[in-house]
């Protein structure tokens, strides 16, 4: 087929592949220029209008788009990894590096034994076992403040006392020295809710020497989302250190209106000198745990201590009351979808609206809600569907925005086949070029690739990504802008996007022209070792 992706076999062969005649995005911004990039050992040995020199394997890209692998600078990829590392839907949305340790919960440090793959005493042990997978993707990691603080002061809503700070300190200076990329807090989530900015810019003082960002998921982005953004700056302005804020967005129709101040104070802080940007995913729902409908107060101790709750005379009403304004917040049951039921739960709720599943057994939405979450000991998953698409538009658009998926890795079969998730984990990046810049034209093609490569590759310090240069990692993708476009649905989300022709990770091709291959050129990036 005409401008496909084709491999020709070449016997006399000055490099390892050379990709030819498409039209190289090289994620600085500029505009697409017909090129030819030759890869050898790993790295771009040349990019030029005409490379003579031969490949072991060539790749014919006229007619399509050539781009620096995709960073998802947002991804809980790694839940999957361990027990399927070929990460089909990462690699098939053209994206060859995650950034995981997200939402304040990343794998290290951790108590558990190093053959358990959930969890690893430091960030080298983690990265260790990213390099001894067979795996097609980077790796970069961030150190989750609420996993150390679930370590060091446990699940209950009190203050860290100083000998705690001291530790949980010392864990992010030796992460950070280690190779980690920053910090990540989850601040709608147990035990990290319960981190006083005071703990938090503490814990974030290590960025300041290496530049790494804060990211945080804000203690809330609906009703208190202004306050929430002041708290974000405050606690980076404290620490001296770069801000992210994660999958930025205005929750529930009435917040709506709130993006014009969210994006005046983002400047502000940025003409007073701080370091701020933010990342989003394009959907207008949210994934996040069932529990998620219940006040932080309520899950004050863990999982054990807000079922009693939901059954204590003295605190169920109050916590019902909440759940129930929550829940009208974001438009009612029917915006409540069960994106996975928890190991003991009725498995036939995963994919339904839980306002049908409700009606549909007979049983009122909150009682329907609390019995899955008693049967699954409150693992149960759900997506919320509460946002703006003009907003969306905005955020993406934004010179401080960067995409993410905020999602996982999936496969249309084998072990990470599993639940109903939200389609970002298999659709984001497709989605974001073929709707926003082709349908809706929110924003260019070359901005949105720098959103997905150079500008994230900074954020992090990974400096040998994210551009298409002489010297550079070769990580690639080879894709048809007139076609690229995502499949998954919230319905049908197994499903994989279509118009990523090719994808080259550390110089190893793992896809081309749609069918994946047995190389597994990922590793775990060490930021400045």
């Amino acid at each position: 087929m005409v401008g496909a992706p084709s491999i020709i076999l070449s016997r006399r062969a000055a490099y390892d592949l050379v990709i030819r005649g498409g039209n190289v995005i090289d994620g600085t911004g500029a505009p697409p220029v017909q090129t030819d990039v030759a890869v050898h050992g790993g790295r771009i040995a040349a990019v030029a209008r005409r490379i003579t020199d031969k490949g072991a394997v060539e790749l014919d890209a006229r007619g399509v788009a050539v781009a620096p692998g995709f960073i998802d600078i947002h991804s809980h990829g790694d839940g999957s990894l361990f027990s399927d590392p070929r990460s089909e839907s990462v690699i098939r949305q053209g994206v060859t590096t995650i950034v995981v340790g997200q939402d304040g919960s990343s794998r290290f440090p951790s108590r558990r034994s190093e053959d358990d793959e959930t969890g690893y005493a430091s960030f080298a042990a983690f990265a260790s076992a990213i390099d001894a997978l067979p795996t097609s993707v980077n790796v970069a990691s961030m150190i989750g403040l609420g996993t150390i603080r679930g370590m060091v002061v446990g699940n209950d809503d009190r203050p860290a006392t100083p000998d705690e700070m001291r530790r949980m300190t010392q864990m992010v200076r030796d992460a950070i020295t280690a190779g980690a990329c920053g910090a990540s807090s989850g601040l709608e989530y147990t035990p990290g809710a319960f981190a006083s900015r005071v703990e938090l810019a503490a814990l974030c003082a290590p960025l300041d020497a290496a530049k790494l960002p804060y990211a945080t998921h804000m203690r809330n982005e609906d009703d208190r989302l202004l306050d929430a953004i002041d708290e974000s700056i405050d606690v980076a302005r404290q620490a001296k250190c770069p801000l992210q804020i994660s999958h930025l967005k205005t929750q529930g129709p009435r917040n709506w209106g709130k993006l014009d101040e969210v994006f005046r104070r983002i400047d502000d802080a940025r003409r007073g000198g701080m370091d701020i940007a933010f990342d989003r995913y394009p959907y207008i729902a949210y994934q996040t745990g069932l529990t998620n409908l219940f006040p932080v107060w309520s899950r004050d101790g863990g999982t054990a201590a807000f079922l009693r709750r939901l059954d204590d005379p003295s605190t169920a009403d109050r916590i019902k009351r909440e759940a129930l304004a929550k829940v009208d917040l974001i438009g009612g049951w029917d915006n409540v979808l069960i994106s996975s039921a928890g190991r003991g739960a009725d498995s036939s709720a995963a994919g339904k609206r839980l306002g049908s599943y409700a009606r549909a057994k007979g049983v009122d939405p909150y009682d329907a809600t609390v019995s899955l979450l008693r049967s699954s000991n409150a693992s149960t998953g759900m997506v919320g569907f509460a946002m703006s698409e003009e907003n969306l538009d905005r955020i993406l658009a934004h010179p401080l925005g960067m995409v993410c998926s905020d999602g996982g890795a999936f496969a249309i079969d084998g072990p990470s086949r599993r639940g109903s998730p939200h389609p970002r984990g298999l659709g984001t990046f497709p989605r974001v070029l073929g709707r926003y810049v082709r349908e809706r034209k929110a924003l260019t093609l070359e901005q949105a690739v720098k959103k997905m490569t150079a500008m994230p590759a900074a954020r992090l310090r990974l400096t040998d990504r994210g551009r298409i240069a002489p010297k550079l990692a070769a990580d690639l993708v080879v894709f048809d802008p007139a076609t690229v476009i995502d499949k998954a649905t919230y319905e049908e989300p197994f499903q994989y996007p279509e118009g990523i022709r090719a994808v080259v990770v550390n110089g190893q091709i793992a896809l081309r022209d749609g069918a994946r291959t047995k190389a597994a050129g990922g590793k775990a990036l060490r930021v400045g070792t």
